[in-house]
């Protein structure tokens, strides 16, 4: 099988002194790639610096919504030049969105229409964290008139909300929160999703699965997800591994065999 991994921090210092070790782990578990999305703009330099798309390393540049109080106009300026001028290894825009746990929503809303309105002048694909906030995301992808591709990464809301999200172009993110009995709604709303709607993340090093510690997340735990995954649907899971890996290319406009090369 070959895995992809859309959405990990893969530049995050918890990787620094393990990097090496931990991809090479992953890619001995059949993962061979994965995306590295943005947070705030001091970083942008380091995730096109470590991207290596000949060995699956991909980014993309965006405005966390946490991370919004730390920039001004000048940034989102600054993003759009980045994203005018990408290197091939840059995919999407993002991560941007909205988090309703986490600073005031009306706060974060014209910096996530920005992006928004980026990706769409640019035809990439939107990177989008969503938490406590899936009607919010919805409404503003519709006011936006949003046509494009996206990943809702993280994805724990309702099977409608789910639905409502697919009905814009978005592709929902299955991670560790699906090893984790008590996350009953989740589980379900996967495992009744069509399966060409569905993409694995890790979002490490957080979000770990189960019997893994807090904060020691790592693409090495895709193939766990996707067993999962594949249990909770009742399909086999060499095939359900085809179909998220050709979500993902679809996703991220690569062809799979250069998205996650072998």
């Amino acid at each position: 099988m070959r895995l992809f991994d859309a959405h990990c921090h893969f530049d995050f210092p918890e990787f620094d002194e393990r990097r090496d070790q931990v991809l090479a782990g992953a890619r001995a578990q059949g993962v061979n790639g994965l995306v590295m999305p943005g947070v705030r703009c001091p970083d942008w330099g380091r995730l096109a610096s470590l991207s290596k798309p000949e060995v699956g390393l991909w980014y993309c540049l965006g405005i966390h919504p946490w991370f919004v109080g730390e920039h001004g106009e000048e940034d989102l300026e600054s993003l759009e030049a980045a994203l005018e001028k990408r290197d091939p290894g840059c995919l999407a825009v993002g991560e941007c969105g909205l988090d309703g746990l986490r600073g005031s929503i009306d706060g974060q809303k014209p910096w996530f229409a920005a992006q928004v309105q980026m990706a769409a002048r640019m035809d990439l694909p939107l990177v989008v964290h969503s938490v406590k906030a899936h009607d919010q995301v919805a409404a503003l992808l519709r006011s936006e008139r949003w046509d494009g591709r996206a990943l809702i990464h993280g994805f724990s809301g309702s099977y409608q909300q789910a639905c409502h999200f697919i009905e814009l172009g978005c592709y929902i993110g299955v991670g560790g929160v699906i090893t984790h009995a008590r996350s009953k709604k989740t589980r379900d709303v996967v495992a009744r999703l069509p399966s060409d709607t569905l993409v694995l993340e890790t979002d490490a090093p957080d979000m770990s699965p189960a019997g893994v510690a807090k904060g020691q997340n790592s693409p090495e735990y895709i193939p766990d997800i996707l067993a999962q995954l594949a249990q909770l649907r009742g399909e086999p899971k060499e095939r359900l591994a085809e179909v998220v890996l050709e979500n993902a290319s679809t996703l991220y406009g690569r062809p799979a065999d250069v998205l996650a090369p072998n």
